[in-house]
């Protein structure tokens, strides 16, 4: 069974979450990957992220570059990008989208801040078709890796780590 969830995402929605479920997500959500989340961990602990329009609560963070081919999953388990899973999930993020497996501890972090990973197969054309809106919000000098803001339709991705399990286990 398809979960339809729509951002921003509220606990409830998150708590129904199991390892293996399929939703789709339709409503705003963010792109971050190496360069960009560090600086959001940054904006957030100035209390800065209202400058940016950036509301982190019952957000989804996709680990992606947005270029005129579209979007597409990095891998989440750069350094860079696992390492900001703890302290986006603690700033309001409640869904972690990208690819890959993610380490046992970053498992036991979402599970502990209630939010979850949820993976992305590789299909950058399809996931365009669903993204009907874009905008860069914060750090356009990073060009396709800057953040952004898309509204997306639908997009379909798997639940891999809720609830202290991960689908790589």
């Amino acid at each position: 069974m398809i979960k339809d969830l729509t951002t921003p995402l509220d606990e409830e929605s998150v708590n129904c979450l199991e390892v293996g479920d399929v939703v789709t997500l339709s409503g705003y959500i963010y792109t971050g990957r190496d360069a960009v989340l560090p600086r959001v961990i940054k904006l957030a602990e100035e209390g800065r992220l209202n400058e940016y329009g950036i509301d982190l609560q019952g957000a989804v963070i996709f680990h992606t570059a947005v270029s005129s081919a579209g979007v597409g999953p990095t891998s989440s388990n750069k350094v860079e990008i696992e390492s900001s899973f703890e302290p986006l999930s603690k700033y309001g993020v409640k869904m972690h989208l990208g690819k890959g497996a993610i380490s046992k501890e970053t498992v036991k972090v979402l599970a502990e801040n209630k939010a979850v990973f949820a993976v992305i197969p590789p299909v950058t054309a399809l996931l365009e078709s669903q993204t009907v809106e874009r905008e860069v919000i914060a750090f356009p000098e990073l060009g396709m890796e800057a953040m952004n803001r898309l509204k997306v339709v639908k997009y379909q991705a798997i639940i891999g780590a809720a609830k202290g399990r991960s689908i790589y286990d």
